[in-house]
């Protein structure tokens, strides 16, 4: 099959390792993608002067589609984040974070989507210092906001997906009862959208908190859950935590013309260089991008063979096993020939 043009940023820490894990593992598959190298974060800062220099703005406009490794965004430099620019760079405001159990843990069958607003919310860094007295710090003031067509548009997006994925509800989180305008504009359009889909996928609304807790108690009672820019990164990694922890979340950042496809986890700098990580989120990442572009035999083939390879007794040092990162990537490559 024809390979599909891509761009790919190894990122900072353990970025490298486990991106060289996931070119593994897309060989047997056909290397699906043909990759062209940019690079972002410290690194980028260090040889660029910018964690996100043009060359992989313009690469990412070209392929519309990245994998992307874990970037670390230099301390004090005056930089903001670079995930947060590359989402607001190509409007990416769908993040999708799909929790699959693959190693039973305290719950065997976790099997839940959170769709987060990607753009607006507090996440607009809208913030200022207010002066009392002889304090120029005395009062630090954020601004958030949430616009209704925006609002609509991810949740007519989670409701898309869960009739692409034959999923039955769809969850919308608030907290409208007490920021009555910032959310109660986000609880309103999810009503609203929610009347296209009667008799094909259910409403149902639920305040952050008795989410939360819900979900540490029987997340089964959740299918897609959609929510707002903060509420969607806290819960996101709540669901994680579920499975496994950050090691098992991939991410999907998906907007209009581009898409770019990520782990959750950060650069972990502390392993950096020792083999040590788990290689599994930006693995199933790769899925995501593969299902994203069409090749759903592909990620299957991909999906199947991690959890293969774990359930054989292959598994990275935070799951109770011995391999390397590079071991793991070897064995999972290994599955899908096996699986061929």
């Amino acid at each position: 099959m024809t390979q599909i043009p891509a761009t790919l940023i190894r990122g900072d820490g353990i970025g490298p390792e486990i991106v060289d894990a996931v070119l593994a593992v897309l060989e047997p598959l056909g290397n699906p993608f043909a990759f062209t190298e940019e690079s972002a974060g410290l690194g980028a800062l260090e040889a660029h002067g910018d964690p996100l220099p043009e060359a992989t703005l313009a690469s990412i406009r070209q392929t519309k589609l990245a994998l992307k490794g874990p970037l670390t965004t230099p301390v004090g430099s005056g930089f903001r984040s670079v995930n947060v620019r590359l989402r607001e760079a190509f409007s990416l405001y769908a993040n999708v974070r799909p929790c699959r159990t693959i190693v039973p843990g305290r719950f065997s069958d976790v099997d839940l989507v959170v769709v987060r607003e990607n753009l607006e919310g507090l996440y607009v860094g809208q913030e200022h210092w207010i002066r009392i007295e002889d304090d120029p710090y005395a009062v630090g003031v954020a601004t958030g906001f949430n616009t209704r067509a925006s609002c609509r548009r991810i949740v007519e997006y989670a409701f898309d997906y869960a009739v692409k994925h034959g999923r039955r509800t769809v969850t919308v989180v608030h907290k409208a009862n007490i920021l009555k305008v910032l959310t109660g504009v986000f609880l309103q359009e999810a009503r609203a959208v929610a009347k296209a889909y009667d008799g094909r996928v259910a409403l149902d609304e639920r305040i952050v908190d008795a989410c939360a807790m819900q979900l540490v108690q029987d997340p089964s009672r959740y299918d897609v859950i959609v929510t707002t820019n903060l509420f969607g990164d806290i819960l996101s990694d709540l669901v994680a935590g579920l499975v496994g922890g950050l090691g098992f979340a991939p991410g999907a950042n998906i907007g209009k013309d581009a898409a770019i496809f990520e782990a959750v986890h950060g650069s972990a700098p502390d392993i950096a260089g020792q083999g040590k990580a788990n290689p599994v989120a930006l693995m199933l990442a790769a899925g995501l991008m593969l299902d994203h572009v069409g090749r759903d035999d592909d990620a299957q083939r991909l999906r199947a063979a991690i959890a293969a390879t774990i359930s054989g007794g292959t598994r990275t040092a935070d799951i109770g096993g011995t391999a390397s990162t590079s071991d793991f990537g070897k064995a999972v490559a290994q599955a899908i020939r096996a699986g061929s």
